[in-house]
């Protein structure tokens, strides 16, 4: 998080936004480690959000934003121009993924403050 924060300052938003998605893919698979589910090989938000809801719990991800979120890993990995597959991304991108990224993060602190 502390990366797509300095990368979105410096306009880095291809790099900021692979972070963003990183963040959040770490931020899931912690909760499901916690809670002992074996972790398969992905870098899938939905697969791991499907994970954290078949354990009953609820976090501050909506379907579209994991529909951003699972468009931003391969382009930013191997991008060809841009992190996302139709457009180029640009501060206010940036800036609203990570607000949604914290989101995430703060979700997943209460649950464990509550676990």
């Amino acid at each position: 998080m502390a990366a797509a924060r300095i990368l979105l300052a410096s306009s880095l938003f291809n790099a900021c936004l692979q972070n963003v998605q990183l963040a959040v893919e770490k931020h899931l698979k912690a909760i499901l480690l916690h809670n002992k589910k074996q972790l398969r090989k992905t870098h899938s938000i939905r697969e791991l959000a499907r994970g954290i809801r078949d354990c009953g719990i609820e976090l501050d991800l909506e379907e579209d934003d994991i529909d951003f979120l699972d468009s931003i890993y391969l382009p930013s990995k191997y991008p060809l121009s841009s992190a996302l597959p139709n457009y180029q991304p640009d501060q206010e991108i940036c800036a609203d993924s990570l607000a949604m990224a914290e989101r995430v993060q703060a979700s997943v602190n209460t649950y464990f403050r509550n676990a």
